[in-house]
């Protein structure tokens, strides 16, 4: 029997050079990507693929990583997918807004990516535990 395909992950960012970096470092991983340059883009790449998990910065063109956050945990169809909040804002008002818009983890960008991809692989563990 093969291997289980590891997930798809959604990465919003506006850092091209930072998107590369993650693409790279998550499909070494085993996941398949998607990438999205801006909170809109980002949005409309969420309702179309349903990824497994939506890593997204906070300050995005178009509209902010709390706004796409929000919208998708109040739609019943994406509500259950994990997000993560990725950015280089290291404000403590920061992460509890997250927490308020539904985030699963807020992570600082300045972060080990080793931690990065255990948070990842933790929160598509857990989503994947069938509920009661």
């Amino acid at each position: 029997m093969g291997a289980q395909n590891p997930g798809r992950i959604l990465f919003i960012d506006d850092d091209p050079a930072f998107r590369k970096i993650m693409k790279h470092r998550l499909e070494a991983e085993g996941y398949e990507t998607l990438m999205a340059e801006d909170g809109l883009t980002g949005l409309n790449l969420a309702r179309e693929h349903a990824p497994d998990l939506i890593i997204i910065d906070l300050l995005l063109p178009k509209m902010s990583g709390h706004q796409i956050s929000r919208m998708l945990r109040f739609d019943d169809r994406f509500k259950h997918i994990p997000i993560i909040m990725l950015t280089s804002r290291d404000l403590e008002e920061d992460a509890d807004k997250a927490k308020e818009c539904g985030a699963d983890a807020f992570i600082v960008k300045t972060t080990k990516s080793k931690i990065v991809m255990d948070v990842v692989a933790r929160l598509l563990e857990r989503s994947r535990i069938p509920k009661e």
